[in-house]
């Protein structure tokens, strides 16, 4: 591992834990430069051996990215009371959800089903601004049925797909 301070090669790891608890999605490795003698951190994520290909609105297939899908929900979350911790989770049950329910391929309307649902047990202002972009609102009377829609019902139970109708 490259030392950030001095570019040395050689550091030696100090700790080493899980940093997702029992879920063990990356670990933490505290290290230090054999050259310099500084301490930096790394995080290291195990890759899933088979590519997810998530199937655009437009029929094209891209690789899964979990960095894209953290960037629509800070975009939603804006300056709202959402933690990073809680963006990240919710980043990592969506990608659980579709490497356990999908085989290689997924749309994209179901990875936005699902960030949609945990958003909305979440916080129901960046919850609407997520739907807003992921349903393509063309008019405040959409925005304003969503809404009424979400008053009136409770969120549903996870695991469910029926945040919005499909047309």
């Amino acid at each position: 591992m490259r030392c950030p301070y001095c570019a040395h090669y050689d550091s030696k790891v100090i700790d080493s834990r899980s940093s997702d608890g029992d879920r063990g999605h990356s670990i933490r490795r505290r290290r230090e430069c054999k050259s310099c003698g500084s301490r930096f951190t790394t995080y290291e994520r195990i890759e899933k051996t088979s590519r997810m290909m998530v199937i655009k609105k437009d029929g094209t297939r891209i690789p899964f990215d979990p960095q894209k899908v953290l960037g629509g929900i800070q975009a939603a979350c804006g300056k709202r009371p959402v933690s990073e911790e809680r963006k990240l989770d919710i980043v990592r049950e969506v990608e659980d959800v579709i490497h356990r329910d999908f085989e290689r391929e997924v749309d994209s309307i179901e990875i936005g089903r699902h960030v949609s649902r945990l958003l909305r047990e979440t916080d129901d202002v960046s919850w609407i601004r997520y739907a807003s972009e992921y349903q393509s609102f063309e008019s405040i009377d959409q925005v304003q049925e969503a809404i009424q829609e979400h008053k009136s019902s409770p969120p549903p139970v996870t695991g469910q797909n029926e945040l919005f109708s499909e047309d």
